[in-house]
């Protein structure tokens, strides 16, 4: 376990200025939305996106794959999500931004707003319908 809680949040886009974030049930995301309770489940994807956050965009092939996969629409991969926010056509772009994210006060919570998070910066490339450049991304944090 870390100290950190580094998260990967995909975006989709279909003007490359617009981005709507995916969302999946059981990691955080939403600021204001609280993480269920899900003991002694263990929701796999979810947390292979928490070790996946730890390295690299390069070091993560299956994440690669997934981002892919979103950019088809492929109804196996986005039934693993909370939502689809694109369900009538696919996104024509797809992304990856790294977060760090961290638990508000409980006047916060009062609130309802449960996390805090702070944009650390760009986790992969902007995935389109070509496979992009290896140096459009940085590849070592």
């Amino acid at each position: 376990m870390t100290k950190d809680r580094p998260e990967i949040v995909i975006e989709g886009s279909n003007d490359g200025v617009t981005w709507v974030e995916y969302e999946f049930p059981f990691k955080p995301g939403p600021i204001k939305r609280r993480l269920p309770m899900v003991a002694p489940y263990q929701p796999r994807l979810d947390w292979q996106m928490w070790f996946a956050a730890l390295n690299t965009y390069s070091q993560n092939a299956w994440l690669q794959n997934l981002m892919i996969r979103l950019l088809q629409n492929s109804p196996s991969v986005v039934s693993l999500l909370s939502y689809n926010p694109f369900p009538k056509q696919p996104p024509q772009r797809i992304r990856a931004q790294l977060y760090q994210y961290e638990f508000t006060s409980i006047a916060d919570i009062k609130k309802g707003v449960w996390w805090q998070r702070t944009f650390v910066g760009r986790f992969s490339p902007d995935l389109k319908t070509s496979l992009p450049r290896s140096d459009e991304w940085v590849s070592e944090r």
